[in-house]
């Protein structure tokens, strides 16, 4: 998190592991809700931009670098309308 949004995080709870094809590859997404504990927010250098989302904003689908990041903001999603 640091590299990409020059942030220091506390990880709050783990949300889970998903696998995703990538050409001859697979991606392994260990997945963990995490609260800001420090450092300056910036877009890494290799990013465009930094932004953020509510759970009512989330990007579609096809905006997101893989498969499975559709299930993963599902869940992040559903427990935010819990709380």
């Amino acid at each position: 998190m640091r590299e990409e949004t020059g942030l220091e995080i506390e990880p709050t709870e783990f949300l889970g592991l998903w696998m995703q094809p990538y050409d001859e590859r697979s991606v392994l997404s260990l997945t963990w809700l995490a609260r800001p504990a420090g450092g300056q927010e910036r877009a890494g250098d290799d990013l465009i931009e930094l932004r953020w989302f509510g759970p009512d904003e989330l990007p579609a689908a096809a905006e997101l670098a893989f498969e499975s990041y559709v299930e993963i903001l599902s869940l992040w999603r559903a427990r935010q309308q819990q709380s």
